[in-house]
């Protein structure tokens, strides 16, 4: 019986760093790296992402990869706050390995865990990850309360996505410039959104935009 290829794809900020990854897993078995993911009967496709945190830009690369193109994915992190690694967890990342724990060995058996379809989480980072957990589900700042976005909550955030000012979403919507302001303000503070650019990140990583 053929042994069924992984294919991975690279994703970092500088080619250095994308170099070294694919040294890293170059020459493991059943691992190919690819330029491009490829639908193919017989091979698994996984994203290994390197970043140092996993900001907004970063939110949605991982929930691209792992939601819109259907992929698993192993999250390379230098560092990470309870709060970063959660928003990691909500947009499907379930393999985590450790900047500095990296190794050709530990990274091949991350990326042959993702291909299952199984989580990989390191000891310190899995016990940061129960205590946030335990926390949100005390009732203590949660991440994000997740309940949905109103309809008129979703065209005030297409607005904005495009550059507009309340004024201007006013204008657009025959709202009062006040009612777009208080909108916005509901929206984040029940999502514990930081401002503006972050609302509409959320709002693309969750598939209102």
């Amino acid at each position: 019986m053929a042994t069924k290829m992984i294919t991975v794809t690279l994703h970092a900020d500088d080619p250095i760093a994308r170099a070294g990854l694919a040294g890293l897993l170059r020459g493991q078995p059943e691992i190919e790296i690819l330029e491009r993911p490829v639908q193919s009967v017989g091979h698994r496709s996984v994203a290994v992402v390197l970043v140092d945190r996993v900001d907004d830009d970063t939110a949605v690369k991982l929930r691209r990869l792992v939601r819109g193109e259907s992929r698993e994915a192993v999250l390379i992190a230098t560092r990470l706050h309870e709060r970063e690694l959660l928003n990691a967890v909500a947009c499907g990342v379930r393999t985590f390995v450790w900047r500095h724990q990296a190794t050709a060995e530990a990274l091949a058996k991350a990326v042959r865990s993702a291909a299952r379809g199984d989580s990989e989480v390191p000891a310190d980072m899995l016990n940061r990850l129960l205590v946030q957990l335990g926390r949100h589900g005390s009732g203590a700042s949660p991440v994000h309360t997740v309940t949905g976005l109103s309809d008129r909550e979703v065209e005030v955030l297409r607005f904005v996505a495009e550059g507009l000012e309340n004024r201007q979403i006013a204008g657009k919507l025959s709202y009062s410039e006040r009612t777009v302001k208080n909108i916005l303000h509901g929206l984040m503070t029940r999502m514990q959104l930081r401002n503006r650019a972050h609302a509409v990140a959320f709002a693309l990583r969750e598939g209102y935009l």
